[in-house]
């Protein structure tokens, strides 16, 4: 396996003047254990390069380059509560979307089998117009519109884990049928939506997938809703690539959710969708905010890009309630897949 990965420390230049959970820290913890673990060294690294206006426009408003752009100008802002800038930020943003449009690029050509990209600042609830939940530009929407605009692919799969829904990703591709949105997700919980009923619009709908769980879900019912939803309808939809907003705040002890998910959890997802788009996976790291755990299951994730078996997750049953949200997830989206 050839796996790419993309990592730059202008990255760590995003920082608030004060206490905030999407730290650099949080990327330096990554990338000491991939390089502790010897996993840096055996992919081949993509450098990052800043997004072009059009690339962005593709995705995001005139308004709201302009409005990023400007964050330059300051040491530091509030772009609401959750979103901060510093004077760096806007640049380290071009970076990520940049830089993982060319990984995802290199995946599609063929010189990369898969790739994981370690970008700050995330990018799954940025909306168009509106920076948001810590995010500037959305990575994942910016890099599957550049796929397709080059022709590198048609149909993609975006798999959305993180602990939080994204809606910026969902908005941006609400009536499209040529991208596949999966969401598995804490419900309610920020930015409150993703609910089950929220199955796309015009020719779109049946192509935005949400399973919106309570607390306490780990490995045993994140991979039934790979295996009982995603794999049955990503099958049919059959992707030329598949692009992953790798959050790991879903995984157990993180500070800002409760669920449950393992190392391994991670592993085995990650497993299962390199059996989609002849193994053309992208991971993008989206959330994560306990050091040790987003260390760990990113570091498992890798492995598996790099050709390791996955580790196997702790044994469990599922819940009855994740089973309910299942059977609801497969009874609404019966209408669009026959046969599910």
């Amino acid at each position: 396996m050839t796996t790419g990965l993309l990592y730059d420390e202008f990255f760590l230049r995003h920082r608030a003047p004060y206490e905030h959970p999407e730290h650099p820290g949080r990327l330096e913890a990554i990338w000491r254990r991939l390089e502790e673990d010897g996993l840096a060294a055996r992919c081949v690294r993509v450098p990052a390069r800043a997004a072009s206006d059009e690339e962005l426009l593709a995705i995001h408003t005139p308004a709201h380059l302009d409005r990023i752009a400007r964050t330059a100008e300051a040491e530091h802002l509030q772009l609401d509560p959750d979103t901060y800038t510093s004077r760096d930020s806007a640049r380290a943003a071009r970076l990520a979307a940049g830089g993982l449009i060319d990984l995802a690029r290199g995946i599609a050509a063929g010189r990369l089998s898969n790739g994981l990209a370690l970008l700050r600042p995330p990018g799954h609830h940025a909306e168009a117009g509106r920076a948001m939940g810590f995010c500037l530009y959305n990575n994942v929407a910016v890099a599957a519109r550049a796929l397709q605009s080059s022709g590198a692919a048609e149909r993609i799969l975006i798999v959305d884990w993180d602990l939080h829904h994204g809606n910026g990703t969902q908005h941006a591709f609400w009536e499209d049928p040529t991208v596949l949105y999966f969401s598995t997700h804490q419900h309610p919980l920020y930015p409150g939506s993703g609910a089950l009923a929220e199955v796309g619009g015009g020719p779109g709908r049946g192509f935005t997938v949400n399973v919106p769980w309570g607390g306490g879900m780990g490995d045993a019912e994140h991979l039934a809703a790979f295996d009982r939803v995603l794999l049955p309808i990503a099958r049919r939809f059959v992707p030329d690539f598949v692009l992953v907003s790798a959050g790991f705040d879903a995984a157990a002890g993180d500070p800002l959710g409760d669920m449950r998910l393992s190392p391994a959890g991670y592993a085995r997802m990650t497993a299962r969708l390199l059996s989609l788009a002849g193994g053309r996976v992208a991971l993008a790291l989206e959330g994560g905010y306990d050091l040790e755990a987003i260390a760990r299951s990113t570091a498992a994730c890798l492995r598996v890009l790099l050709g390791e078996p996955p580790a196997e997750p702790e044994p469990g049953a599922l819940s009855p309630a994740s089973t309910r949200v299942l059977d609801a997830v497969l009874a609404a989206h019966r209408p669009f897949w026959p046969g599910l």
